[in-house]
């Protein structure tokens, strides 16, 4: 039996979980409940992390002490994952005695080893990092790069851990070991900063009390980095106790925010004690919130999740979650996207299939699960629906193990599409016309009927009440929904004459009206007013010919529509004028007049010019010297990529990008831009500046025309 043990970071007891909190430890939960569901020894840790001069100060201002502001806020958490149905095995506080035991014996350990000294520390210091920041880390007027927030000069005695005595052995890991940390573009970034150079880390404070005190120097509080990381080995108990000896090393799952800490300073302090090393530090991007990074100091930023589930229904919020963006990129929430994501692919795609699936079963097969044929098991569509079944379940599982439950989903709906075309191509309701045909009534039942058993036991680790739904109304076992499914064993899993449901709307379609109501109350007053105002007006939802929301969720308008981009420096995006080649000077072609907005309507051939696809982006630069301006390579179903020069750098980094499915607009005159050539355009939304770019709804393949 292999094991797996994987835990979220601790969370800071100074806020509330917000939808980044909720987006990680979803992920972790999903991660887990799949190794648990496919046969391995699993385990799953959260917590909250309780210490620090931040928490002091919040409880201070708020005349509490700061174990009763830790016990108000830990609540909260607690409350929020139980409504997630986050299902985790342990919750850590770093003010439980165990953990606090645990600390005080690493740094014995360190100690020990001759890597603590004591000294005296000067430097800019950032209370919300709780971290000191060399001068040429720090931005303009010492602001912390991080928080944007001043940083504070600060003079104290303090112990010093000896961090650069293990930059080499770090760096001699990393190449033993390619994958420790996860995606390898964040193993790049730490590889990098270790070979810069690295100083010994200040782990003591004198200016609190509110930690745990120094063994030996009470006069000392240790250093919150090493009081919080140590957690997700104090959870597992002493360290030659039967947990350790089970679970560790362990798999961390965190926000790329912390990673130094996790990938340089953790692993470090874990040699010096002489433990293993972590297994695995994988790093999750951010959410944004309309372009907005999540802030306590902007309310259009705070998306609760509680609300959301409350509103929505828990499953689908966990689903659109991990869909939505693949697992280490960064992704950007849109209440829009979120609603339609539910209707195309959860009240549509998967509540249609389970809907017809128990419609013909009641019609006509007395409302139990039929018999199978055995000579049709390997003949026509229903064969080719067991292949499809068959590699389902397998592509599922690999992408699962590999830390991308949104490819997962994406594989898993191909089975949900297939079935549904199934049902279509086998017609249940014709057969059932003719006595002669039976068995192929039967069959066909039969099949779609394990289509969703199979379906829902893949879908049960990141929507486990609906997969449980599923599983009970087509006349599956509690036994059989908690298993990952046998690949081999498609069509074969139910039991002939077990009872199905009547017919149900697992996720009843939001309307227009219900769209309304509940942007309304999800979009916070004054982030209503602010899209209210002309020079915002483009978050809006964007309309289709007859007035109605456009499919997708999508805010892509029609005014401006491309991707532009001109600044001073004569940076153009195709359909400007085109600037010389920058390191010549010379022309590349006649400049282009940049053409007139229309001023009247455009006939169907005039449209029908215009070849549109559906593109994705699988490569993603800046253009060294331009500020608006990255490079894309775009598979639109060719034999080769199409690179495309777009204005969208203001709006995206390279690494939001790569994966997202555009609008691409083929026949776009070539253009050379900044020395690189442009082989079309995609669309955006926006006028004088990006804020989306267009998309399609569900998952339409590459190179697909639109009309």
């Amino acid at each position: 039996m292999s094991r797996f043990y994987i835990s979220t970071p601790i969370y800071y007891v100074n806020d509330a979980p917000h939808l980044g909190h909720a987006y990680c430890t979803i992920a972790a939960d999903a991660l887990s409940r799949f190794h648990r569901a496919a046969g391995d020894d699993t385990r799953f840790l959260t917590g909250t992390d309780e210490h620090g001069i931040k928490v002091e100060q919040a409880a201070s201002e708020r005349g509490m002490t700061p174990i009763q502001l830790a016990d108000d806020v830990v609540e909260r958490f607690r409350s929020t994952w139980a409504h997630l149905d986050i299902a985790n095995d342990d919750f850590i506080r770093t003010t439980e005695a165990r953990h606090k035991e645990f600390v005080s014996e690493l740094w014995r350990r360190m100690d020990a080893r001759g890597d603590i000294y004591k000294g005296k520390y000067e430097g800019w210091y950032c209370v919300k990092c709780e971290a000191y920041y060399p001068e040429g880390e720090l931005l303009e007027g010492q602001l912390c790069p991080t928080h944007k927030s001043p940083a504070t000069w600060l003079s104290e005695p303090t112990y010093f851990f000896k961090l650069s005595k293990y930059a080499g052995p770090l760096l001699e890991h990393f190449e033993k070991n390619p994958g420790f940390v996860q995606p390898e573009n964040y193993r790049n970034e730490v590889i990098a900063f270790l070979k810069s150079g690295v100083r010994d880390l200040s782990v003591s404070r004198t200016t609190f009390r509110w930690g745990i005190p120094v063994p030996g120097d009470e006069e000392h509080v240790i250093y919150v980095w090493i009081d919080a990381l140590t957690n997700y080995m104090s959870a597992l108990g002493p360290i030659d106790g039967e947990l350790h000896r089970r679970f560790w090393p362990g798999i961390h799952l965190i926000g790329k925010d912390i990673l130094k800490f996790h990938a340089v300073y953790w692993p470090s302090m874990l040699l010096s004690a002489g433990l293993p090393l972590p297994e695995l530090v994988f790093a999750t991007g951010w959410w944004t919130v309309r372009g907005e990074k999540i802030s306590k100091s902007m309310p259009a930023t705070r998306v609760d999740p509680n609300q959301l589930a409350d509103d929505i229904g828990v499953d689908a919020l966990r689903y659109y979650l991990l869909r939505e963006v693949p697992l280490g990129l960064d992704g950007d929430f849109a209440y829009e996207n979120l609603i339609g994501r539910y209707n195309a692919e959860l009240a549509h795609d998967l509540g249609n299939l389970v809907s017809r699936a128990l419609t013909v079963a009641g019609k006509f097969t007395g409302g139990v699960v039929p018999p199978i044929h055995a000579d049709l098991l390997g003949t026509g569509r229903h064969a080719e629906l067991a292949r499809e079944a068959s590699a389902v379940v397998r592509e599922a599982a690999d992408q699962l193990r590999a830390f991308a439950p949104s490819r997962a989903l994406e594989t898993i709906w191909r089975l949900v599409r297939e079935a549904n075309r199934y049902v279509n191509d086998t017609q249940p309701w014709a057969l059932a016309r003719d006595p002669a045909r039976r068995a192929d009534l039967e069959h066909s039942v039969r099949t779609v009927l394990e289509a969703i058993v199979c379906t829902a036991r893949m879908l049960r680790p990141v929507m486990p009440n609906t997969a449980r739904e599923m599983t009970r109304l087509v006349g599956g076992s509690e036994e059989l929904a908690a298993s990952w499914p046998a690949a081999e064993r498609f069509g074969q899993e139910l039991v002939e004459g077990a009872a199905v449901g009547e017919s149900k709307i697992l996720f009843p379609r939001i309307d227009e009206d219900r769209q309304a109501a509940l942007l309304d109350r999800w979009i916070p007053a004054d982030a209503r007013a602010a899209a209210a105002d002309p020079a915002a007006t483009a978050v809006a939802p964007a309309k289709d010919a007859k007035g109605g929301q456009a499919k997708g969720g999508k805010r892509d308008q029609a005014k401006g529509g491309k991707a532009r981009d001109k600044d001073k420096a004569g940076e153009a995006a195709p359909g400007d004028a085109a600037p010389g080649d920058a390191a010549t000077g010379a022309p590349d072609k006649p400049p282009r007049s940049k053409p007139a907005p229309p001023t009247g309507p455009v006939t169907f051939d005039e449209f029908g010019r215009m070849d549109l696809r559906v593109a994705q982006v699988v490569e993603a630069a800046a253009i060294p010297g331009a500020t608006r301006l990255l490079r894309l390579l775009l598979d639109v179903g060719e034999p080769e990529p199409r690179q495309v020069v777009a204005g969208i750098a203001e709006a995206y980094r390279p690494d939001q990008l790569v994966g997202r499915k555009v609008i691409f607009l083929a026949n776009l005159a070539p253009a050379t831009i900044r020395g690189v050539t442009s082989q079309g355009m995609i669309l955006a939304a926006g006028a004088e500046r990006v804020i989306g770019l267009s998309a399609v709804d569900g998952d339409v393949p590459v190179g697909t025309k639109i009309r």
